[in-house]
């Protein structure tokens, strides 16, 4: 039964295509009917003819140019569709791992919002995170904004981000300054790419407990803030560690620097209980 020949609009139907499809191939000599029907001048076509009529589909799925396929098939081998398969197969895997990023980008911008309609800016309190893996460039007191932005770009540029959406942003201030009351102390940006492995010259912020607090308005009033948050920690008897992250979380949405939000999250130190 599999050497029946089969009438255009039946093969055309097994395949999910359309026999126009078939046609233009036809035409324009990509894959030609096993045979004319005498009578009437229509196309037929065989079983065998279904896996090499597959992998032009399937190669045209994969956004292969009709040039490219009609070289392939003038050559068709195991070592032609592997060579053809594999750059797809790239091509393909850099896809995935951009919409993926897309995806946590999105994500991260959903949750932001999220925080945005249920956060009560007076709270401060306790948070679980996990360890995240960031680029960071030392600045200080004497950095110019245009010097930050060069370097941002720089490191955008060295981690091959598309667009700048892809990645989140921040600054950090070190505990000690801040337990020094060194509030303009900042020593270092940072950027956070999805799914950035560790690696050598990368900055880890530890996983544990922080403390969370919010912001709004201009950055003149940040110390009062951070003021409230080492007070908050010392009643608690909480000891603060490493840096403190700030990052805007309603930048998208705001126009004015009075409504801007800035979420600080600093490190907690494991605390110690005595055992009964």
């Amino acid at each position: 039964m599999k050497d029946k020949l089969l009438t255009i609009g039946q093969f055309a139907a097994m395949h999910g295509i359309n026999k126009k499809t078939l046609m233009w191939y036809d035409e324009i000599g990509l894959f030609k009917p096993a045979a004319i029907n005498p009578e009437n001048g229509y196309r037929c076509y065989t079983y065998y003819q279904s896996p090499i009529l597959e992998t032009i589909l399937l190669l045209r799925e994969l956004d292969v140019s009709i040039r490219e396929i009609q070289d392939f098939m003038k050559d068709r081998s195991a070592a032609s569709l592997k060579s053809l398969l594999d750059i797809k197969i790239a091509e393909l895997d850099r896809s995935i791992t951009h919409l993926k990023a897309l995806r946590e980008t999105l994500c991260t911008h959903r949750q932001n919002m999220t925080t945005l309609l249920t956060m009560d800016l007076s709270k401060i309190d306790i948070v679980e995170k996990e360890e995240r893996c960031l680029i960071t460039v030392d600045i200080d007191k004497h950095t110019s904004f245009e010097q930050e932005v060069e370097m941002i770009t720089a490191e955008t540029l060295k981690y091959q981000l598309g667009r700048l959406h892809q990645a989140s942003y921040g600054s950090m201030i070190s505990v000690a300054s801040l337990q020094n009351g060194d509030y303009e102390d900042y020593s270092r940006l940072f950027i956070e790419i999805p799914f950035l492995t560790p690696k050598e010259g990368l900055h880890t912020q530890p996983a544990g407990k922080y403390i969370r607090a919010f912001h709004k308005g201009g950055w003149d009033k940040i110390p009062l803030r951070y003021r409230a948050i080492m007070d908050f920690a010392a009643e608690q008897g909480l000891t603060l560690s490493g840096y403190a992250y700030e990052m805007g979380i309603n930048e998208n949405v705001v126009d004015r620097i009075e409504d801007y939000i800035v979420q600080i999250e600093i490190p907690v130190l494991a605390q110690r209980f005595p055992l009964c």
